[in-house]
């Protein structure tokens, strides 16, 4: 697959993902015991919750940018 065609495929997996992702964390954020923990509990959630897709990305940058680290 080409570079250009393989930054396009993975782009579009990309938003994707993280429109699911999104939804699935406003759902989550939004739970009772989210909502009932103190003020330093939750804001630890939001932040885990705000970069939790980070880490499921990096197999697909990297496989993104396969073309250009193979050489």
């Amino acid at each position: 697959m080409s570079p250009r065609a393989r930054k396009f495929v993975g782009a579009a997996a990309m938003i994707a993902f993280v429109v699911v992702y999104a939804l699935l964390a406003m759902t989550l954020a939004q739970t009772r015991p989210v909502q009932q923990a103190n003020g330093a509990i939750q804001a630890v959630i939001y932040a885990v919750l705000g970069m939790g897709w980070v880490l499921p990305m990096l197999p697909l940058i990297k496989w993104m940018e396969g073309a250009k680290a193979a050489r």
